[in-house]
């Protein structure tokens, strides 16, 4: 009986490894003690699995940061401004590249394919010097082996990681990052032949990038990178695990091909087209690791569907040469659903977190080997009845609401140029107007607020004059910063997303339900059960209240359908787009009522609207209509007068930027600082835009305060390609995460900033 697991959360199920990062940054404990933490969550990792009666366990998918990260330090690619001595590459060095320090930048971060994982980007040229400098991979192996575990290594294959960096600084944009392959794989050699002297027998190599659109230039360097590994990887037993989508015939042929390969990992969910390349051509003799239980949601697998996907495939490769294993790394899904006990029962049945899916795979294998436990599948079975029938998933009303939608495409009346004129006169905003992007920080106090009016410890007069009272203080702070449009600091909200699906029918909540977004960052998204409406208005009391704090313009602040349906564990039994448009019709109806509460700056934040691209280029024209359609029904009701702010962050834009242009906002606020202003060479290769854009000028996400000339230097960029009067000076996202002794001066410096270039503007008419 065989199963697998391609990876598992590094976090811990109370977000152990958090809180030890933090205490650690905030140099509040040792190195020491965070190396305690991770070394515990490993080994409760390896235990449970093996407990569980997993075959192939993964090691090396723990992280202090991100895998991506990991695998820049074992090849020692670390920039030169990290000013890094050569040996073994500790945590300064480490967390230099993750998070910046007080001298340089951080390293770009981006999304993980269409996840809502962020990883560090590689940085890379001609004159990099790799050499073997983190022995991570190789001390975790014998980590586990020491505590009797014998585990499948894991490492991002050498491919995948040239085609998931970038170009360094300095270095021209058409550099061929591939042209490195020599270069690596040597390190690639010393490092597997080190795990074979530690007694490994599989070794796993994540090559992801296989399921994209790749050109044959880009197929052959797996061809040749496996070919010129084949000798050292002989004796190993050696899996190539790919994730995400289908595989094209192109590359499943490539894959099939590779040199010194014993086994393919498929995604068996997302790819759904995979089955057939199996069936038309699998090499005798290799292995099929099975990936039907999903890595990415927290629905409770079909177990009698997948076994029967499972006996199809078994006729295909064999009895001995099928494993069973998770379409990806559980990385993606919350950890243990055993640590929700306020979740509805009925719901809860439907469920299954991360350790839940490794007793699935489990009970795969064991059936398909002739030793199904009866009692747990037809559990399940009946779950999968209870769902399917069960009367709160659907609503007639809201289904109908939802198919009205299609006869329109749900512009407004008026062109943008028009409107913003009209918007003018109402703001009476100066050239390059200054705002943020929404949240202030939030305080230990403000936390505790919130936490004890959720346990019923505080009334709820105690806990809207604490709020009120934080509102305030940011209000007040922005007005003494000299910001123009203010924000209400949403000092009420946990989360973007939780904050309005807690307020939204059709939505369940966990209590730790998260998952890791990037770093020490964790997100807990809701569940989408169930139709969506919206019972009651959400944010119109402290919107309105914050406006009633200022006579300078308040921004309502809204999160829109295509984020809250990406940042969420989305129901697989209709497509998405049914969903979003429900959701879109909720937010709908929350715009209207800002606007008759008085509100005439409404920000509804797309932020995840690009990462929900699909992977293949074929299908993005489809994706990218109805997630625009979305955005647009939102607020096509509006006034002219009511000016509509959408944000967008981490995101390449150069190739959807015509889809942005369909949104129809009047203004857009979106993350450049991180990207080296990758954003601008659209505008600089003549897209030409009309509506007001908020380029970011420092971020948000390192701790570093920038200096007013180098905001104002950012500006100047922006000024060369866009229109004064369109342009907004504000940070590349919200401030929620940072302190307030880095956000003052931060703000401070850019409010400078602005007006230092309005009087040069002045002065040079």
């Amino acid at each position: 009986m065989a199963s697998h697991i391609v990876g598992y959360p590094r976090m811990g199920p109370k977000r152990e490894l958090k809180f030890a990062l933090e205490s650690f940054w905030d140099k509040k404990s040792s190195a020491e003690d965070l190396q305690k933490v991770a070394a515990d969550l490993r080994s409760s990792i390896w235990k449970q699995m093996a407990d569980a009666g997993i075959k192939y366990i993964p090691s090396n998918t723990f992280s202090y940061y991100d895998q991506v990260l990991d695998t820049t330090s074992m090849l020692g690619a670390v920039p030169p401004r990290y000013a890094w001595s050569g040996d073994e590459i500790g945590f300064d060095t480490y967390f230099s590249m993750a998070r910046g320090n007080a001298s340089v930048p951080a390293m770009e971060m981006t999304k993980w394919f269409d996840t809502n994982y962020h990883f560090i980007v590689p940085e890379l040229g001609p004159d990099v010097n790799f050499s073997y400098a983190s022995h991570k991979a190789v001390d975790e192996y014998k980590e586990a082996k020491a505590l009797g575990v014998n585990t499948v290594p894991v490492l991002i294959g050498p491919v995948s990681y040239l085609l998931l960096s970038k170009p360094a600084k300095g270095v021209e944009k058409i550099f061929s990052l591939l042209s490195l392959l020599p270069k690596i794989l040597p390190i690639y050699k010393e490092v597997i032949s080190e795990l074979k002297a530690a007694g490994a027998s599989w070794i796993q190599l994540d090559e992801p990038t296989l399921v994209l659109d790749l050109d044959s230039h880009q197929l052959q360097a797996f061809t040749a990178a496996y070919a010129d590994l084949e000798s050292t990887l002989s004796g190993l037993n050696v899996l190539i695990e790919t994730y995400f989508a289908d595989l094209t015939s192109e590359a499943y042929k490539t894959l099939i091909g590779l040199k010194g390969v014993t086994a393919y990992g498929l995604d068996l969910v997302r790819g759904t087209q995979t089955i057939d390349l199996i069936k038309s051509n699998f090499p005798e003799g290799k292995y099929l690791f099975a990936g039907v239980v999903d890595g990415r949601n927290i629905w409770a697998n079909d177990l009698a569907s997948s076994l029967s996907t499972l006996q199809e495939l078994e006729a295909v490769v064999g009895k001995d040469n099928l494993v069973v294993s998770t379409s990806c790394s559980l990385l993606h899904t919350a950890v243990d659903l055993v640590n929700e006990t306020k979740l509805d029962g009925e719901i809860k049945s439907w469920l299954a977190f991360a350790a839940q899916k490794v007793v699935e795979v489990n009970a795969l294998g064991k059936a398909l080997a002739g030793q199904k436990d009866e009692a747990f599948f037809s559990s399940n079975a009946a779950a999968q009845a209870s769902r399917k029938s069960s009367p709160r998933v659907i609503n007639e009303a809201v289904q109908k609401a939802a198919a009205a939608l299609k006869g329109s495409d749900h512009r407004r009346a008026t062109n943008v140029s028009a409107r913003l004129d009209a918007q003018q006169k109402k703001l009476n905003l100066p050239i390059l107007p200054t705002t943020t992007i929404g949240s202030f920080p939030q305080t230990l106090e403000l936390r505790r607020v919130r936490r004890e009016f959720k346990a019923n410890k505080i009334s709820e007069d105690v806990y809207i004059k604490a709020i009120k009272e934080e509102i305030k203080k940011v209000v007040d702070l922005q007005e003494e910063l000299d910001i123009d449009v203010l924000v209400h600091g949403e000092p009420e909200r946990n989360d973007m997303v939780e904050y309005f699906g807690e307020q939204l029918s059709g939505f369940a909540f966990t209590v730790n339900g998260w998952v890791q977004s990037y770093g020490s960052r964790c997100v807990k998204p809701p569940i989408i059960y169930g139709d969506v409406s919206r019972p009651k208005p959400m944010t119109v009391f402290w919107s309105s209240s914050a406006q009633s704090m200022t006579a300078r313009p308040m921004k309502g602040m809204l999160t829109g359908p295509v984020t809250i349906l990406n940042w969420s564990f989305v129901r697989n039994d209709q497509p998405r787009f049914e969903t979003c448009y429900q959701i879109a019709l909720a937010i709908k109806d929350e715009v209207e009522d800002l606007e008759k509460a008085g509100i005439n700056v409404i920000q509804i934040d797309e932020a995840a609207l690009r990462e929900g691209l699909p992977l293949r280029k074929s299908e993005h024209a489809f994706y990218l209509k109805w997630a625009v359609h979305s955005f647009r029904i939102t607020n096509c009701g509006v006034q002219d007068t009511t000016q509509i702010h959408t944000h967008m962050c981490y995101s390449n834009f150069n190739d959807i930027i015509h889809s942005i242009i369909d949104m129809d906002a009047d203004v857009i606020t979106i993350e450049n600082s991180r990207s080296d202003e990758k954003l601008l060479s659209v505008f600089r290769e003549g897209v030409k835009y009309g509506a007001g854009i908020g380029p970011g000028v420092y971020d948000i996400h390192s701790p570093r305060i920038p200096s007013t000339e180098e905001i104002a230097d950012r500006i100047n960029k922006m000024l060369a390609v866009l229109e004064t009067n369109i342009l907004w000076v504000n940070p590349d996202c919200g401030l929620k995460t940072r302190k307030y002794a880095e956000v003052n001066p931060a703000l401070s410096n850019m409010v400078a900033a602005a007006k230092l270039l309005r009087t040069q503007l002045a002065s040079a008419k």
